[in-house]
């Protein structure tokens, strides 16, 4: 029989696989003595079984009984017995922490009778029915689907006929009442009464746990962090400990260090009498484990001890959910905490420091998306005006936009192009697709553990939470701050990092951590607070520290002597890409177009002699700005229609002429020539080295051009590192074809200029599937690959980029074709197996084939770790993703499992 339950005692936390992230952190305390509540953990394969089957696999029902009864006379109570009752709670974990999966279900096992039990068994009938009509509200919620402002709606109703603005000034009385409220609307709403017995309270809950792994929300945190579809959630029943038993009671999330800024400390938020939820829904703002050590000295003594552990057990920030009842301290969570970008990189220099981690650990636990996030601008100290109120600092970063109220709104303004600033009391899972969309969130309510908060620093997303003073009125679509009035539309501007909140739109300047990257050390650490200096030399230590670790070379795309310049400061060891046809965009245009379109060949040469001017000085000044450092130069692969005049304007220009009787024959000629040229689909079409072996003299013109830029630069002293590369290659004779002319042309070049000794590398893109798989042929005539994965996965997948893109892309991310873009990621099943496959029998060829890669994948963090374990020599980006590049290359080399 498969196990489908696991007692807390039975895992450890290498089992997030089998027990998800929270089962497995829940045995692991159990396992430390840490004062963890019992229960048992449903695991992800029962989840995955029933999402199979539809139904809960047999077994799970006898084996959940079993586990229950042992849990019963383990503390000598019944769930919901009517004098004493057994609660539990029902929780979803997954092996990764998913904000779109279902919320917590507390007191599992109330009803009519077992409510007063629950009074007599603590001594507090408020308690009991607190508690009662939390269950209600968060099972009508989570397990019945009822709107959550159902329940809420009634809540603020009864708060305002009472005068008060807290649900803790509600009496016995007015509790009885709600619960009454909710157990109505449960009734309008489901069509039926809400369950009396216990047991079946927590079938459904648990089943609903299981639907919530396929709810939109979840499944759209998904894509968006690349979490794979198929590993399906566990399910954690646990013992209800109550925080919600008055003052000596109450609930609290804490984290060992700050995750939004990465300073050292005990960092939290704490409720008294309060229970579950409350913290992380932003209900109530919260005091800090300061407070509650004013409140509760024992209790936070002993959290501290906890957290220490905790922290030195797992070597890194971890992130605690408790609960203190009548003075007593239970842990009901730990995991390894989420933290901005900027924490990050702090804290992993932090406990190399306390020599908890190595340099090699710490680089694993930071990525090139955090990286970039550093990147991004920041406020202008001297531009920001005054702000209009303040919260609390929950996930760093300067967000400007435009205010929306809701989670549609946010969706709709963003997918029109605009920038939007998320603007809530408190948010909650539902709003989570809106949180993707927005640049910056902000709340009135919730501290730096808040939904909000956690959620924000999750995705990188600038967060300011608890900002009391503003007054939101969601439904009217307006905020009220310091006498001023927004609206829907409105600018704003928060700064993650301070808390504040502006009026408008403020200007931005750039980041430390970009200053350092292209300016140094010493300029990005002169002026700046220790806080800032501290985040930069971190950034430097582990950005070297990859430097010297990784095995793959990093180079850029750049096709000008300013964008080699600028991949040059920012670390790029060469360029990987030189696409030379983007040099006659523009008024250039008009050069090609006379090449293709020449009637004779003293035309063609009269064309060509009039390219070589420019395409040697190009090459002199790209060669120049990376002197020394390899520069691979893409033979011209335009697609034939971008230098052609445009076939209907002037189809229409001749039509019209010849209307008017004022036939051009210039026009006629031209308009002949681009009629005989057309073709249906030019991404498939004349272009590459077909274009170069129909177009006479062509490709030698820019080899011409290469050779004597090369030629120049030798003769003033320099160090030009030139190597060519052949586009389109479908059959090794294509390329043997251009290269028997290039090497020719190469040599008689230098012996004219008197060096005889110039060796200048030949080699190919490998773009097209048939070129992946003929690549043991292609090596003997090439000195190197560079895959071209954005041509390798059109012509692999059969997608016209530009076109699926807008159209097809959508619905296959929502059916669950793809998880992420091919064009964003490498499709490392189906191109990544080509890729493999050339560079394996391209070696077998020639064993010292330089192999590298230049589509925008290169720049790509979790493609990059794919190129890495192919054994690719070298990734090419655009400039500005070098960094990350050189980071996750670093990280490739310290995470690579042995061998």
């Amino acid at each position: 029989m498969t196990q489908y339950v696991y007692d807390f005692s039975q895992g450890d936390k290498d089992q997030k696989d089998l027990l998800g992230g929270k089962g497995a952190n829940l045995a692991e305390m159990t396992k430390l003595g840490l004062p963890v509540p019992p229960g048992f953990t449903i695991t992800t394969e029962a989840c995955r079984e029933y999402l199979r089957l539809g139904v809960e696999p047999g077994e799970l029902r006898v084996q959940a009984t079993t586990a229950l009864r042992q849990l019963e006379d383990r503390l000598g109570r019944q769930l919901g017995d009517r004098h004493d009752p057994l609660l539990v709670s029902v929780r979803s974990g997954a092996k990764f922490s998913m904000p779109g999966m279902m919320e917590t279900v507390l007191n599992v096992g109330l009803n009519d009778a077992s409510v007063k039990g629950l009074a007599e068994a603590s001594g507090d009938e408020r308690f009991a029915w607190d508690s009662y009509r939390r269950l209600l509200q968060m099972f009508g919620k989570t397990v019945l689907d009822i709107p959550g402002e159902v329940f809420s709606d009634e809540m603020d109703k009864l708060k305002s006929a009472k005068g008060v603005t807290s649900d803790v000034d509600l009496d016995t009385d007015d509790l009885k009442g709600l619960v009454q409220a909710f157990k109505d609307a449960v009734r309008t709403h489901s069509g039926a009464d809400f369950p009396q017995h216990p047991r079946e309270q927590l079938d459904l809950a648990i089943r609903a746990v299981f639907k919530s792994w396929n709810t939109e929300r979840a499944r759209l945190y998904r894509r968006r962090e690349r979490i794979p579809q198929n590993l399906g959630t566990a399910v954690n029943v646990c013992t209800m400990v109550f925080g919600n038993l008055g003052e000596s009671s109450g609930t609290g999330v804490a984290f060992t260090r700050d995750p939004a800024t990465g300073r050292a400390g005990a960092y939290g938020d704490y409720l008294a009498n309060a229970q579950g939820e409350d913290v992380v829904a932003g209900i109530r703002n919260t005091l800090s484990l300061d407070d509650l050590a004013e409140l509760d000295k024992s209790s936070h003594k002993q959290l501290m001890k906890v957290m220490r552990r905790l922290e030195t057990h797992y070597r890194d920030l971890c992130d605690i959910e408790f609960t203190i009842e009548r003075g007593k301290l239970w842990m009901l969570q730990t995991r390894v905490g989420k933290r901005t970008a900027a924490a990050a990189f702090r804290i992993a220099a932090q406990l190399v420091d306390e020599q908890m981690i190595t340099l090699d650990e710490a680089l694993s636990r930071v990525s090139g998306s955090q990286l970039a996030q550093l990147m991004f601008p920041r406020f202008d100290p001297s531009g920001n005006g005054d702000p209009v109120t303040a919260g609390m600092a929950a996930s760093p970063g300067a967000a400007v936009g435009r205010v929306v109220f809701d989670s549609p709104a946010a969706v709709a303004w963003a997918g029109r192009g605009e920038q939007v600033v998320l603007v809530r009391k408190e948010t909650n899972p539902d709003d989570l697709a809106g949180m993707i969309a927005a640049n910056g969130i902000l709340t009135a309510r919730g501290g730096k553990t808040s939904h909000a908060a956690v959620v924000a620093r999750g995705m990188g997303k600038t967060c300011v939470c608890g900002a009391e003073e503003l007054d939101i009125d969601e439904r009217g679509k307006a905020i009220r701050v310091a006498g001023q009035t927004v609206g829907e539309g409105d600018w704003i501007s928060i700064d993650g990092s301070t808390g504040q909140v502006f009026l408008g739109q403020v200007p931005v300047v750039p980041s430390p951590v970009e200053t350092y990257i292209e300016e140094g050390l010493d300029a990005a650490c002169d002026g700046v607070d220790q806080e800032t200096v501290q985040l930069v030399q971190a950034v430097d230590r582990l950005l070297r520290h990859a430097d010297q670790r990784r095995r793959l070379g990093v180079r850029a795309n750049a096709d000008t002597a300013e964008d080699a310049t600028r991949a040059r400061t920012l670390g790029a060891q060469g360029i990987g890409l030189c696409r030379t046809e983007h040099m006659f965009l523009g008024e250039r245009r008009t050069m090609i177009e006379r090449v293709i379109l020449a009637d004779t060949p003293e035309d063609r040469n009269a064309a060509l002699d009039a390219l070589l001017p420019p395409q040697r000085e190009d090459f002199t000044a790209l060669l120049d700005a990376m002197d020394g450092l390899p520069v691979t130069i893409r033979l011209l692969d335009p697609p034939l229609h971008e230098f052609l005049p445009d076939r209907t304007e002037l189809a229409v220009r001749v039509a019209t002429a010849r209307a008017k009787g004022e036939a051009n024959p210039e026009d006629e000629r031209l308009l002949t020539a681009v009629e005989r040229l057309h073709e249906s689909n030019p991404m498939l079409g004349l272009r590459g080295v077909r274009l170069g072996l129909v177009t006479p003299g062509l490709f030698l013109l820019q080899v011409r051009a290469i050779v004597e830029a090369t030629c120049e630069l030798r003769r003033q002293g320099r160090s030009p590192n030139v190597e060519i590369m052949v586009p389109l290659i479908g059959s090794v004779m294509e390329l043997h074809l251009v290269r028997d002319e290039a090497d020719a042309l190469i040599e008689e070049i230098a012996a004219e200029a008197g060096l005889g000794d110039l060796r200048i590398k030949i080699g190919t893109m490998i773009e097209l599937p048939r070129a992946a798989l003929t690549a043991h042929r292609i090596a003997d005539a090439a000195d190197f690959f560079s895959f071209g994965t954005n041509d390798l996965t059109q012509t692999t997948w059969a997608f016209s980029r530009d076109d699926v893109e807008a159209t097809l892309f959508a619905a296959y991310l929502d059916k669950g074709v793809f998880t992420v873009s091919p064009f964003e990621t490498i499709d490392a099943d189906g191109v990544g197996r080509l890729v493999r496959i050339a560079a394996e029998e391209g070696r077998a060829t020639k064993p010292d084939l330089k192999l590298g890669i230049c589509g925008e994948h290169g720049g790509d963090p979790e493609s990059i770790h794919f190129f890495h374990q192919v054994g690719l020599d070298y990734v090419s980006c655009s400039p500005y993703r070098v960094p990350v590049a050189r980071l996750e290359a670093g990280r490739a080399a310290v995470t690579a499992p042995p061998g």
